[in-house]
Formats: structure tokens, sequence, C-alpha cells
């Protein structure tokens, strides 16, 4: 009989808002899943399945983003004789395993601490009871184990209390081959900076556009390319008042796209803005450098990983939209320096497979999952 895990979790693989954690977790999941019995449990969705086998993992789906967590409470003290080891995914969500999972029995994994990113995406009060809470919240699990996707994340943790030895960073991953350099599409014949995400305060479009608008009066034909959902009242309320009414010509919204289109137009752009305040690692990064592309990045936990500390792209001395902008001047200014970074990025997105990842995680599982009365005998 394989080995149970059961992962908790805010969202999935196939959840609307899905992104770069959820691809992580299903791409890792699935290349264990010869060895292992996976249940993925996360909250319903419209127009989700309760159950859906996907991949080799089974993933179930039940009540809101709140009662999920109770739910997944009644879901492992129904099953727990048959689950091997709990893994608690920590997202903004957290399910409180400590309060009722052995210590054995389970683990954290984590892609960012959320911290700021509070005070950015919740209304007061809430937004401080969350940031305030955040720490003790992650203490409760400093005696287990805890897996990550980056050495600041990895940091993070050190400073709260977690022991060294029980933190593994886990590789991040690319769902395609980075192109050959003969691959690459020409770029624009005008400076064209790209975004690629959810319109979101804290992922960085507010800057982005803010520091394109400091470039573009240099830099009169540049262009600015926007991929993801198009929400026309976050344009209208937040985005129309950063950009004077004679530039908004020079951006273009162009929605979801597919995934081809998305690289096409990556490889052509003069670079991807990516100013969030944090994340795990930054999945687009990597893509972009893997087609041809540098980024330009604010000196955040993750994306100072994701770019090797202005190794593999560009990273703004300080989170504001002039020190942005300084550093797409730099791009356009010093083609010698940008090359060089371009290639130094490419190289570095070679090294990234989901393949390493699942062979990482499933190396982390052989060594600790160890049976529980083994454990006790060594307590």
């Amino acid at each position: 009989m394989k080995p149970h895990l059961l992962f908790l979790s805010w969202r999935d693989i196939k959840h609307p808002k899905a992104g770069g954690a959820e691809v992580f977790t299903h791409e890792m999941l699935r290349r264990v899943s010869d060895e292992y019995e996976i249940t993925h449990f996360s909250p319903a969705f419209e127009g989700g399945h309760d159950v859906e086998y996907l991949d080799g993992v089974t993933y179930i789906r039940r009540g809101t983003s709140l009662s999920v967590i109770p739910l997944a409470f009644s879901y492992y003290q129904s099953h727990a004789a048959t689950i091997d080891l709990v893994v608690d995914q920590m997202n903004t969500h957290h399910f409180f395993t400590p309060l009722y999972v052995p210590v054995t029995k389970r683990a954290l994994f984590i892609h960012q601490l959320t911290r700021e990113i509070w005070q950015i995406n919740v209304r007061s009060p809430f937004s401080y009871v969350g940031e305030w809470t955040e720490t003790p919240r992650l203490q409760l699990y400093r005696t287990g184990r805890a897996l990550t996707v980056s050495q600041s994340t990895a940091d993070d943790l050190l400073a709260v209390g977690f022991s060294k030895d029980d933190v593994t960073i886990l590789p991040e991953g690319l769902s395609f081959t980075p192109w050959n350099e003969e691959d690459w599409k020409p770029k624009e014949a005008h400076p064209t900076f790209l975004y690629a995400g959810r319109m979101s305060a804290y992922k960085g479009i507010n800057d982005a556009l803010q520091a394109f608008v400091i470039v573009k009066r240099e830099y009169p034909d540049a262009r600015f390319w926007v991929i993801g959902k198009k929400d026309e009242a976050y344009i209208t309320e937040h985005l129309h008042p950063i950009v004077p009414e004679e530039m908004r010509d020079a951006i273009t919204y162009f929605g979801f796209v597919s995934e081809a289109e998305k690289l096409e137009r990556m490889s052509r752009a003069t670079a991807l803005l990516f100013p969030s305040k944090r994340e795990g690692w930054g999945l687009t990064v990597s893509e972009a450098a893997a087609v041809g592309t540098p980024t330009i990045v604010y000196d955040a936990p993750g994306l100072r990983d994701a770019v090797q500390y202005g190794m593999t792209g560009y990273m703004a001395k300080s989170q504001t939209p002039g020190a942005l902008a300084a550093e797409m001047r730099a791009c356009l200014r010093d083609p010698e320096e940008y090359e060089m970074i371009q290639s130094a990025g490419h190289r570095f997105a070679q090294t990234l497979h989901w393949d390493h990842t699942g062979q990482a995680f499933r190396n982390w599982l052989q060594r600790e999952l160890i049976p529980v009365a083994l454990k006790e005998d060594f307590s």
C-alpha cells in the first residue's frame, strides 16, 4: 500500500485565481504520485467538481476559504489512521495542524510570508490583525518540518524560530524547455515593457505604470503591454489616474492570452516588469528569462532569488517607481550589460525543471517519511 499524503491548501490548480504557488504544488505532487497516494483538500469554487482525479492526485473541494479549515480538521479526524503525512500549505490561510496532527505526521509548506501584503490587500482592521498575528501563527509550526521555495523565505522562517535543520528549500521549475537563442523573437523596434499577472497593487502594476510614465518622458516611443485578466474597474479607478491621458494610447491591455502568445510577447519585449512587494519566487521571471527577456524587480523576498541578486535580472535599489524607472533606463542605455544579463538569465533558466522539483520532494519524503512508531522509538 502506498503511503498516503494529505495536502491542505487554500486553492488548487483548477481554481480561477490559481497562480504560481498552485502550479508549483501540482507539478511537484504529480511527479511523486507513482509512489504515494495523494489527496489535496481545498475550498470549493464555482464550476469545480467536488472530487476530481488529475495527474495521479485526488482533489477534494469543500466549503469556503474559511469553512474549509474546520472541514479539513474533520476530514483528517475521519481518515487519520490511513494518513502518513499532512502538509499544511500556508499562503495567507493555513489550517492550524499543530493543534491536532502529531509533529511526526505533519509539515508546513510555505512559499512566502505575507507581512506587508496584508496592508495592501485587506481592509483595516483585518489587515492589522493578519499582519500582527502572522509571526505567532507561524511559531505554532516551528517545532516541525518546513518546506519552502527560496532562500528568502527560509531566512524568514529561521527568524521566527524554525531550526535550520528542519527547513528544506525545493527548487523552482518551468513547464517548458527554455528556447534556444536562435528561437528568441526579435525585440520590438520601440522600447517595450511587459507586465504579466493580476491587476493588484501588491503585485506591482501600479508602480510599474508610474515607472513607465517616468521613462516615457525620456523615451516618447516607449510602449507598455499588460497580460492577464483585464479588470476595467481597476483600470479606471487605479491605473488611469496614474497615466496622463496623452500617454494612455501607449498602453495595451491584452487580457488573458494563450501560453504560446504569452511567451512570444515575453520574448519580443525589452524587459518584464515585476515590482511585487513579496513573492515566494516569481515564476514569470524564470519564464521570461527562458525566452530571452530580462526582468526588472524590486529587491523583495523571492524576487531577489529569482534574479540571483541582480546577476540574472535587474534589481531596483529601493521599492519605488523612481528606482524601477532607473533600471528601465539602464537596460535601454547599456546594450552590453543588457546582453550579459540576458544571457546569464537564460543560462539560469536552463537549470530549472519541474522534474528537479519533483525529485527533490521525493528525496525529502524518502528521508522524512519514517513510520511514526519508529520515530517515536527514537524520541
